[in-house]
């Protein structure tokens, strides 16, 4: 559900949209951040004023000086305008700070975005959510884990809220679409700049989905390096809590983590193995405080109670009555299927020759071909490069 812009040349245009246009004129004004345009707000009776100082009053919001003169020429408001005309042909919205739209917990931030660029639903950016964080480059072990807790947690209505990025993002994003509820991706690029570039379809799959895509930056923003950590506030900021699976030393999702925790946010972590380097920040977290996470019951039963109750007064009876780590029913496997699934595991590929060799005496290669195939197509087991197979959670 897309909020369309009204038009800004408007007569009618009302003073909420002026107001929202002025916001949308200090956030592309050079030099200014988030916290300083809102200092200035906060010295203003109404955020459309900023048009009509003159520029010595500019200068005292303490604004530099380009940027002041940018404002007081009117460049500021003629590039506001430009871009909301492109926000509308993307069938996209804006929402500012002063926006009823503009979701709660992020005002709580020390420094929250003055204006969020949204594609999808923007209803969603209030709803109770986590953060699901971790590394590109996961293990089979942690690429199940995160899907299956995502999967679980969304079918209790927990809004799944995420990156996109390669990874462990992407996981989460597809365990919420696999239990088939809304999901929220946080971008470091502009609304209409997807990065990175092969998950195109999984973007079209979030917003197809009812979920949204949210930015701090201007259309057209590319992938700059220092995009990422910024975004990261925002990501914990969203949510009632953060939860880590597998995450490097050196890792960006530290900085998020470290953004939980200046913000009050509850943290969880998924224990890995201390042998593997993915496993130092979610252990570290954990001996620091964090709470270790198996299944989404260690997360649910640390909610806020008014959150629980929300949250089960939506889900359906039998998903607050079920006790098992998932709702999702798993197939009926027929006999082959299941004894090549009982020699696959979650956190170590097996090759298609080991396979077959442990198999030789109960199945012939044709039988493994076949449950492989159908193992994979249900989803209980996941294809590699170099045909290696490994199970899922």
């Amino acid at each position: 559900m897309t909020t369309m812009l009204p038009n800004i040349d408007s007569e009618r245009a009302s003073a909420s949209d002026e107001d929202r246009l002025a916001w949308l004129a200090l956030a592309l004004s050079p030099g200014l951040g988030p916290k300083r345009i809102l200092d200035a707000m906060q010295r203003l009776e109404a955020p459309s004023q900023i048009f009509a100082l003159p520029l010595t009053a500019l200068e005292g919001l303490r604004f530099p000086a380009a940027a002041a003169q940018f404002i007081f020429d009117g460049k500021a408001r003629a590039a506001a305008k430009a871009e909301w005309a492109r926000v509308v042909a993307q069938g996209a919205t804006v929402i500012s700070f002063g926006c009823p739209d503009y979701p709660e917990r992020l005002k709580e931030i020390y420094d929250p975005p003055p204006v969020l660029w949204v594609r999808g639903d923007v209803h969603l950016l209030k709803r109770p959510s986590i953060a699901v964080v971790g590394t590109r480059h996961p293990s089979p072990y942690g690429s199940g884990i995160a899907e299956m807790l995502s999967r679980d947690l969304a079918v209790r209505r927990l809004l799944i809220v995420s990156g996109m990025a390669r990874g462990i993002d992407s996981c989460a994003h597809r365990g919420a679409l696999a239990a088939r509820m809304p999901t929220v991706a946080v971008w470091g690029t502009g609304i209409d700049v997807v990065y990175p570039k092969e998950n195109k379809k999984l973007a079209e799959e979030i917003l197809a989905g009812g979920g949204a895509i949210v930015t701090e930056n201007p259309m057209g923003t590319f992938p700059a390096p220092q995009n990422f950590p910024r975004r990261n506030r925002i990501l914990s900021g969203l949510s009632v809590a953060v939860l880590v699976v597998e995450a490097s030393e050196n890792s960006g999702t530290r900085v998020t983590a470290r953004c939980a925790a200046e913000q009050n946010r509850d943290l969880f972590a998924v224990p890995g193995n201390v042998t593997s380097k993915n496993s130092w920040t979610p252990n570290t977290l954990i001996k620091q405080g964090a709470k270790l996470v198996a299944t989404w019951e260690d997360i649910w039963e640390d909610l806020p109670s008014q959150i629980k109750l929300e949250l089960e007064a939506e889900a359906p009876a039998e998903s607050i009555s079920e006790t098992t780590a998932s709702l999702l029913p798993d197939p009926v496997l027929r006999p082959q299927e299941a004894m090549v699934l009982e020699v696959l595991r979650t956190d170590e590929s097996l090759q298609i020759d080991e396979i077959l060799d442990l198999m030789e005496t109960q199945l012939t290669s044709s039988e493994v071909f076949t449950a492989l195939f159908e193992l994979e197509l249900a989803g209980r087991i996941r294809g590699l490069p170099g045909k290696n197979y490994v199970r899922t959670m």
